[in-house]
């Protein structure tokens, strides 16, 4: 028996050739019967994402060509051998919990890898294409992602501007954003993410002001709120809590006194504004207003880079938890490699490929 993992990621192969071997959720049990089937595998998971496309498999004999396996998952022509990476044995387990654990992602500690992880191997075992090593070997790696979840703080601070402006709402409102009203002027791709992570994490209402007001309905569509034509933006500021600016105006927008205009009669509420715009589209002097909050991009961008920072100082406590448990796995699994080796003779490749094969770090 040989375990080993061979794919391509983000780190070997760019987007345009990653998308040609994607494989929807729903067609994962198919994809994977094929790979077992034209591979003669063992065992098969197959993991896909828009980062990685990966065979997990057990083969119990030595001969074989990778490149003609991912030809089976591809959607066009293309030379995949230049971009494909072979590990085996505990480098192949060792992987699989950097994977799950999201230490192995673009972004540091992300969590939805996990999830996609779990959903690739209950698939495969759904349609029976695993068996006694890849079942030990996937549930040690979901366990492995909580361990690093739990006794590290990988996870821990926000890593995208969307993010750290949730992260500072929650700050700013009690961590209660239930009930919250967002409005976002302009149509920016930054802005609708703030606005969908402020959505997600519970703003009850959402005011969309832009200056095409078609623009700004069909955005309002989307989320359930209503369009504000941009030159009553003003006006419709004073029932907004949460405010994203990300329009591509040269000039300011939104100057002193026409927030302080907008704060009269809320009350004692605070207004949090985030403009991300560049040029900015809000005066600096707004801060200074009582109870009006302005983050603008490099103050998101700088808090962004500091949690970053810190999550990879946490690498090394993360590598002795996957140190650990791969060797311990690995432990398990060696009577049964060792049963299929004759005394003497050294393990070959599970695959032999026409190219030279590059392992990512």
């Amino acid at each position: 028996m040989k375990l080993f993992v061979a794919g391509l990621s983000y780190k070997t192969a760019p987007v345009e050739l990653r998308e040609k071997l994607a494989v929807h959720p729903s067609r994962l049990r198919c994809h994977g019967c094929r790979l077992k089937l034209g591979g003669g595998l063992d065992e098969v998971v197959l993991l896909s994402t828009c980062n990685r496309v990966e065979i997990y498999g057990v083969a119990s004999h030595g001969n074989g060509n990778i490149h003609r396996l991912f030809q089976q998952l591809a959607t066009g022509d293309a030379d995949f051998a230049p971009h494909l990476y072979i590990k085996e044995g505990a480098e192949a387990a060792r992987h699989l919990f950097s994977v799950a654990s999201g230490l192995d992602s673009m972004v540091i500690g992300e969590t939805e890898i996990t999830g996609q992880v779990k959903q690739a191997y209950l698939a495969a075992q759904e349609a029976k294409l695993t068996g006694r090593v890849t079942n030990r070997l996937f549930q040690t790696a979901l366990q492995v992602a909580k361990e690093v979840r739990t006794q590290t703080g990988i996870g821990r601070g926000a890593t995208s501007v969307g993010s750290v402006a949730v992260e500072l709402a929650e700050r700013i409102f009690d961590h209660d954003l239930s009930g919250k009203t967002v409005m976002i002027i302009g149509a920016g791709k930054m802005g609708e993410a703030c606005i969908r992570h402020l959505t997600k994490k519970g703003a009850r209402s959402v005011l969309v002001s832009n200056r095409s007001y078609d623009r700004a309905l069909n955005l309002a569509t989307e989320f359930g709120g209503r369009a504000v034509r941009f030159d009553e933006c003003l006006q419709a500021m004073a029932q907004a809590d949460i405010v994203v600016s990300s329009t591509g105006s040269p000039q300011t927008i939104l100057h002193r006194n026409d927030v302080a205009s907008a704060m009269t009669g809320r009350g004692n509420r605070p207004l949090f504004l985030v403009d991300i715009a560049v040029p900015r589209d809000i005066d600096a002097e707004v801060d200074q207003l009582d109870n009006v909050y302005l983050y603008n991009v490099d103050h998101l961008e700088a808090i962004v880079r500091e949690n970053v920072s810190h999550r990879e100082q946490e690498l090394a406590r993360c590598q002795a938890i996957l140190a650990e448990r791969t060797a311990a796995v690995m432990a398990r699994f060696t009577p049964a490699i060792k049963k299929n080796v004759e005394p003497g003779a050294q393990m070959q490749p599970v695959w032999a490929l026409n190219a030279a094969v590059p392992c990512p770090g």
